[in-house]
């Protein structure tokens, strides 16, 4: 049997003669741009064009936009340590609430993307929005050449990148400073060495007036924008009495979605966030274009989780309908030629994939920790499709009640975590999608609470067909394969 390195050696070899390259040609530069919130189908090129998100569209249009991506957990941190780890969050196990909320070890930070690629010879880069917890010892110093995350910024000596920065600086331009200093960033690349620059938005999350930038709001401030059809003025009524009672966007819905009004507010706030965004792209490609380096460059675009707005009769994330667990993904490759641009894929894609895909553009060798699949081959169109994934495994172990809870002592951590789940108020949950089913457990619950969808017939996620005898041996495969995934990406 090949080893792991030999075998990522033969790949990178065919990837090279595939895209017309030599074997020893200059390793591309890498640009991944995250969004904070940003729910999958707020684009025109995932059929939204009442956002106006231009800039994005086209360059969808000369990439591969992906159809069926998804988080593997869809909440911010843990979200963003399984993007940067390879690994899902029943692994790393990094996130907000006991007992998970391991933090992220220099073992751990050692086998991430940044850190993998900085050791191959890349320049490496980080703007935005960190939200990954570490250890005390991990020193970011080592993993990143470039750094601007709200006080720490670095290179220390760097006046413009400070300048950038500036206190006195109107707090809504807050995204058009991650812009500035990503065009700094690439002003001050070398022109013999390869970058990865990560740059990670606050926006599109957070409606208040200091996060809108006042031009970009004068477009939408008077937009009527389309409802999903599944929308919910005021409470669901059909929700398992663990989630209506204990999940947290229950009540946010109220507040903040759920009569027409609130909806459109916040859309219109929303599509100004992610409009400022989008203009933040438009500057990169041309930045990349007047640079001579477009053709050299792959721009990864996707968001760390999404949003309910509304639909289910909820705002907020965690729980495992598609509004928050389906990922915006797009992947633009200048090397590629042409009859692999432009293209829509179906492959199932997991967010765990991220950090061995960066890599593996990079020519560089996967770590064997990493828990995701590579997806070169797929935007190649030379993947052998029989043989890729026909599931994506997902998780929410967010509890809000363990939120409140997170600055108490551990001891008391742990027995109200046992608490909770005694009285039955834990809907921790994991499941898995096909192409045409998905599957959840409440497995805190006892006994289990179970949803099953048709996606084929209800992609709005409408039905739950776990007591419909047509459907009673769909579930009990899905149900015991749930259990073996789970089983695999936690001991594995």
């Amino acid at each position: 049997m090949l080893s792991r390195l030999t075998t990522v050696s033969i790949l990178t070899f065919t990837l090279a003669a595939l895209l017309g390259l030599s074997a020893d040609a200059k390793q591309p530069n890498i640009v991944f741009l995250m969004t904070d919130d940003q729910r999958w189908d707020t684009f025109g090129c995932y059929g939204r064009p009442e956002f106006q998100t231009e800039n994005i569209d086209k360059l969808a249009q000369e990439g591969v936009i992906f159809d069926n991506a998804f988080h593997a957990v869809a909440i911010c941190a843990p979200s963003r340590a399984t993007m940067m780890t390879g690994r899902y969050f029943a692994s790393h196990q990094s996130g907000f609430t006991y007992p998970f909320n391991v933090q992220l070890t220099p073992n751990d930070f050692d086998n991430t993307y940044p850190a993998q690629l900085k050791n191959a010879g890349y320049r490496t880069g980080f703007i935005g929005k960190f939200g990954i917890f570490t250890t005390a010892d991990v020193e970011l110093e080592k993993y990143f050449d470039y750094f601007a995350v709200r006080e720490k910024r670095w290179p220390k000596n760097d006046t413009v990148l400070q300048g950038i920065y500036s206190p006195d600086r109107d707090p809504k331009e807050r995204t058009l400073k991650k812009g500035d200093a990503l065009i700094h960033f690439l002003d001050t690349q070398p022109i013999d060495q390869p970058f990865c620059i990560s740059v990670s938005f606050d926006a599109v999350k957070n409606d208040r007036d200091r996060d809108m930038y006042g031009p970009h709001f004068e477009i939408f401030k008077d937009k009527v924008f389309s409802v999903p059809g599944n929308w919910v003025e005021g409470d669901n009524e059909q929700f398992p009495k663990v989630v209506k009672d204990n999940a947290r966007g229950v009540p946010l819905h109220r507040g903040r979605t759920s009569t027409p009004e609130l909806y459109q507010r916040l859309t219109r706030r929303f599509a100004t966030q992610g409009y400022t965004v989008d203009q933040q792209v438009g500057r990169l490609i041309k930045k990349l274009t007047a640079m001579g380096i477009l053709d050299n460059t792959v721009v990864i675009y996707t968001s760390d989780n999404g949003r309910f707005h509304g639909s289910h009769g909820l705002y907020d994330k965690a729980l495992l309908y598609d509004e928050s667990v389906k990922a915006p993904l797009i992947v633009f490759d200048g090397r590629a030629p042409k009859e692999h641009r432009g293209r829509r894929e179906s492959a199932l894609i997991s967010s765990v994939d991220i950090a061995p895909t960066i890599l593996s553009i990079a020519n560089v060798p996967v770590p064997d920790r990493m828990q995701g699949s590579e997806l070169t081959r797929v935007l190649n169109q030379t993947q052998d499709m029989s043989r890729w994934r026909d599931t994506v495994f997902m998780e929410n172990l967010f509890l809000q009640a363990m939120f409140t809870a997170r600055n108490k002592p551990s001891d008391q951590q742990d027995q109200a975590n046992t608490r909770l789940i005694a009285e039955n108020k834990s809907y921790r949950s994991r499941g898995i999608r096909t192409e045409r089913f998905k599957y959840f457990v409440y497995n805190e619950h006892q006994p289990p609470i179970e949803e099953l969808y048709d996606l084929e017939n209800d992609a709005l996620e409408q039905h739950n067909l776990v007591s419909n005898p047509e459907f009673a041996s769909i579930l009990t495969d899905l149900r015991t394969r749930t259990e073996e995934y789970y089983s695999d990406v936690k001991n594995n």
